[in-house]
């Protein structure tokens, strides 16, 4: 072999080992962070379980407030440092409302293994006011994205005035879904057994514990997401929504699998529902962190189509916690599961297409 073909050779195989490289350092702090989850996650739900016990709290409030914000909060941590440190208002938009997304995609995991009964069969109807919640914050967010770009981008200094509507309406949504567990027929629905040795106290720390792990772990996993798509060329919003989202949702993937398997269905989907609602709030954190203008000006509007496909999928979900239907195809999924999962492929390459 010639020498200059040598040294070429030599020079891509460096490269290419260095990719590959890289590539293998990224998949194994991906695993690594997941591991990590796997295990605190499911001591997260059986704290939760055990606060709701010993404090009298019913069991979706504890997914609604407890288990959502704990499960969330590497969504919290990843949009700040996106719109703060890296300058990727894209990244943060697309994984707020990608998380939106693929929190109610869980929604088909959970009627999956829901063998012996539909899950939306098993779950209280309250839930019907938090995904009510949810159709109006996301709705929200995704006609923001468009009307911004029509003259309607009102700000203090760099902040939106949308955004603390947005904190606003979380407040709202919380105080009306307290209200709702006090009522006499709510709290009457759930009864708990004792458990011997078992403390307040010890359950709350445990919690504490346990969510920091998994907000620790959680917040690391969209950096070795974004090392993997770069790699690919992926668009960043696309990435967003899809890769980093679906990496600071595997909290919420954990924790619901284990509320369930507990026979803690309203905990399931209260997390997730409950996740849904803090993912706005966090949009409209980004966006007072975010010091080069509003993140609804500055993002992609394509993000307004993961936007309508979630208030469509939280619409769909109260039909079914309204119609309770049982049936499934070869017995496996429901035509609701079914519905879900189309509007989240469809979205998805929606975004994959038109996204910048």
């Amino acid at each position: 072999m010639p020498k200059g073909d040598f040294v070429a050779f030599d020079a891509v195989a460096k490269v290419s080992l260095g990719y590959d490289a890289g590539m293998v350092v990224a998949w194994l702090q991906f695993f690594a962070c997941m591991a990590v989850i796997a295990v605190a996650g499911p001591q997260l739900t059986r704290s939760g379980h055990a606060i709701a016990r010993l404090s009298g709290m019913s069991q979706g409030w504890v997914g609604l407030i407890m288990l959502a914000t704990a499960t969330s909060l590497p969504e919290l941590y990843t949009g700040i440092s996106s719109v703060a440190l890296a300058n990727a208002p894209n990244i943060a938009m697309g994984d707020a409302l990608g998380s939106c997304l693929f929190n109610l995609v869980m929604v088909v995991v959970l009627d999956a293994l829901s063998r012996d009964e539909a899950v939306w069969r098993r779950v209280d109807q309250g839930h019907i006011l938090t995904a009510g919640f949810g159709v109006i914050l996301i709705g929200f967010v995704g006609a923001l994205l468009l009307v911004v770009r029509e003259g309607f981008d009102f700000r203090i200094g760099h902040v939106s005035l949308y955004s603390p509507l947005l904190l606003l309406l979380y407040v709202i949504a919380m105080r009306a879904a307290f209200h709702y567990e006090q009522r006499p027929k709510a709290l009457a629905q759930e009864t708990y057994e004792a458990v011997e040795g078992e403390t307040l106290g010890r359950a709350v720390q445990q919690y504490v514990l346990a969510a920091l792990v998994v907000a620790a772990a959680g917040a690391w996993l969209p950096f070795a997401g974004l090392a993997l798509a770069d790699a690919m060329g992926w668009k960043t919003s696309f990435v967003g929504t899809l890769l980093v989202a679906a990496a600071t949702s595997i909290p919420e993937l954990v924790v619901t699998v284990m509320a369930l398997r507990l026979g803690s269905a309203d905990m399931a989907i209260g997390n997730l529902l409950g996740s849904n609602l803090f993912a706005i709030l966090v949009i409209g954190i980004d966006d007072i962190a975010y010091g080069q203008g509003s993140i609804f000006a500055a993002a992609s509007p394509a993000h307004a189509v993961t936007a309508f496909a979630g208030s469509i999928m939280a619409g769909i979900l109260i039909v079914a916690l309204l119609y309770r239907p049982g049936n499934r195809f070869f017995g496996v999924i429901s035509w609701i599961g079914l519905a879900l999962l189309a509007v989240y492929l469809l979205s998805s390459y929606t975004i994959y297409l038109h996204g910048h």
